[in-house]
């Protein structure tokens, strides 16, 4: 459907926060399945905080889009290279999480799961801020 001409699509930085919102929602949500003991739905959301932080690009595979990452942005030195090992680790668990019924999920592993979405959205924000 095509917008009205008078409709504002905003600009780079509107995308870029709208993005950061949504994975900020699955942060949340995160950690209320956590407190839930829900550690599958955790996994998932957690991931997908990851995902929407990092997701500037549209690929159809999350292979793609963190392969993306890792290359300007981790290999660059821009986040660091421990950072971009969690996201891949992070994936694994996701994936893990949402499709191998025999994957154990535990309170630990989720728990390391939150924490590097915490961390990715951290270095977000500040990369956010020092570009604006």
């Amino acid at each position: 459907m095509k917008q009205p001409e008078e409709f504002d699509m905003g600009d780079q930085w509107d995308l870029v926060y709208h993005r950061l919102q949504i994975a900020e929602e699955d942060y949340e949500t995160a950690e209320l399945l956590m407190q839930g003991e829900r550690y599958r739905g955790a996994n998932n959301r957690a991931y997908y905080s990851i995902y929407h932080t990092i997701h500037g690009v549209a690929f159809k595979r999350h292979k793609d889009t963190l392969a993306y990452f890792n290359k300007n942005f981790v290999a660059t030195e821009i986040f660091p290279r421990s950072m971009g090992r969690q996201i891949v680790q992070a994936e694994e668990i996701r994936h893990a999480s949402d499709y191998d019924p025999f994957y154990i999920v535990s309170k630990t592993g989720t728990q390391k799961q939150i924490e590097t979405a915490k961390l990715m959205l951290e270095y977000a924000r500040q990369y956010i801020d020092e570009q604006r």
